[in-house]
């Protein structure tokens, strides 16, 4: 017999750390926690027991999640720990020893099956308890990411990825596009799409053919993205791994079927640096790629990320990555210290580089990007935009142009103006910059 549908339901508290791929795990558990029958809960006071899911690609975000976990332990007294530093149960029992369970990262079945067992599900009536068919989203309504594999096949020196999430899975197309049509039908005006390394999206299932709305679609980051821009909404790729098959998006970009915009984590561009950390290690060809990207699509926005500091790197391997980035006009960079991590290869390398000197370089390798991008943003001044208004205060309105991700890039401040609401998007005309961000105004028929 169901029970009261007005009768509360168990409260579950929640809190997500880490990257986007590990968001949307945290939007597939609290998605199965409301079809369950839970209510999730704002509060720790409120909170019959509370889920962490956590990181633990770095030390300082190991530290992070074990702070946490603590804060949840003394505020709440009940916790599952899931996510990556899941994987490293000791870490987290020598210093919790009180949490109540343990899951890696993906274990979404584990992570329910130990909230059912200390906080029994209701009965709820599936009628009344009606679950959104995009599930829930822990990003605003205009914009959601969309991951399409899990693990990687690489072995890059400074990293723990593949020991945390395992080899590369990739989903099958038709999958992928079936929650991407659901997202877009619901609202999503955005699909971030984002996996480990999304270029080898496919390789596992050998490009396996798979369905989608009747039509057949190869699992592979071409057809996918083919299909992702029929859905009418933009589509940004995230962790791009710069294969030759990349190119193939380029056209893609230039006749506005994906957006103008490639996030590749070049990590560094001395040769000696890249062998040491196993990437690609031929910059010149790099440098050729991307003239001739921007030869094809002029507007191509390229973000990446570096890391200064790394075993072995001299003052001659620091000024080749200076004028690697000079030359490639990035218009988006974040860069890191090196840090060891426990289990990385990388720790192993002679050369370790002062902290002194890490932080030095740092600066020094900021200070020009933020040059590069001053100058580049520069060019836009004049220029129409559309972009995509993600707030509206009471004095001003914050939104983001085709080369802006959310909560990595810049944005765009535009003057208030009645026609502007937040998930849309506007056309604007752009006034000033500076080293990362565009202000402008809407632009008005002549």
């Amino acid at each position: 017999m169901p029970s009261d549908p007005n009768s509360a339901a168990p409260r579950i508290g929640f809190v997500s750390l880490g990257c986007p791929k590990a968001l949307v795990d945290s939007e597939r558990i609290l998605t199965q926690l409301r079809t369950d029958g839970y209510e999730v809960s704002p509060t720790y006071d409120d909170a019959e027991l509370v889920v962490v899911n956590t990181c633990g690609f770095i030390d300082s975000a190991v530290a992070e999640s074990l702070d946490a976990i603590g804060e949840a332990l003394a505020e709440n007294g009940r916790v599952v720990v899931t996510g990556c530093l899941g994987v490293k149960p000791d870490v987290i029992e020598a210093e919790h020893p009180g949490v109540l369970a343990i899951t890696g990262p993906q274990q979404y079945e584990a992570v329910m099956e130990a909230v059912r067992t200390h906080v029994p599900p209701p009965e709820h009536n599936p009628y009344v308890d009606l679950m959104p068919p995009q599930g829930i989203k822990l990003t605003p309504r205009h914009y959601a990411y969309l991951k399409i594999s899990e693990g990687c096949n690489h072995n890059c020196t400074f990293c723990i990825i593949p020991s945390m999430r395992g080899k590369l899975v990739s989903r099958p197309a038709g999958e992928v596009m079936g929650e991407a049509e659901r997202l877009v039908s619901a609202g999503v005006k955005e699909l971030l799409v984002v996996s480990q390394d999304t270029s080898a999206y496919g390789v596992d299932r050998r490009y396996q053919t798979s369905f989608w709305g009747g039509k057949p679609v190869r699992t592979r980051m071409l057809d996918l993205a083919q299909a992702l821009g029929s859905l009418g909404s933009w589509v940004r790729f995230h962790y791009v791994y710069p294969y030759p098959h990349v190119d193939e998006l380029i056209p893609l970009m230039a006749e506005g079927h994906v957006l103008p915009y490639l996030d590749i984590p070049f990590q560094h561009a001395s040769p000696t640096i890249l062998r040491a950390m196993k990437r690609p290690a031929a910059a010149e060809n790099t440098l050729a790629r991307v003239k001739a990207w921007r030869d094809i699509c002029p507007e191509l926005a390229i973000r990446s990320t570096f890391i200064v500091g790394f075993p072995g790197e001299t003052e001659k391997d620091f000024e080749s990555l200076l004028r690697f980035a000079q030359e490639a006009e990035l218009d988006r960079v974040g860069c890191f210290a090196y840090s060891p991590v426990e289990g990385a290869r990388a720790n192993e390398l002679p050369g370790a580089v002062p902290e002194s000197l890490k932080e030095e370089r740092l600066q020094r390798f900021m200070e020009c990007a933020a040059e590069i991008s001053a100058e580049r943003l520069s060019g836009k001044v004049g220029q129409e935009l559309t972009v995509l208004v993600d707030a509206i205060e009471e004095d001003a309105v914050v939104a983001r142009s085709y080369a802006d991700a959310p909560e990595i890039d810049g944005v765009v401040h535009i003057e208030p103006h009645p026609s502007l609401k937040v998930g849309e998007f506007a056309q604007v005309r752009v006034t000033s910059a500076d080293c990362y961000d565009l202000w402008g105004e809407v632009s008005t028929p002549d």
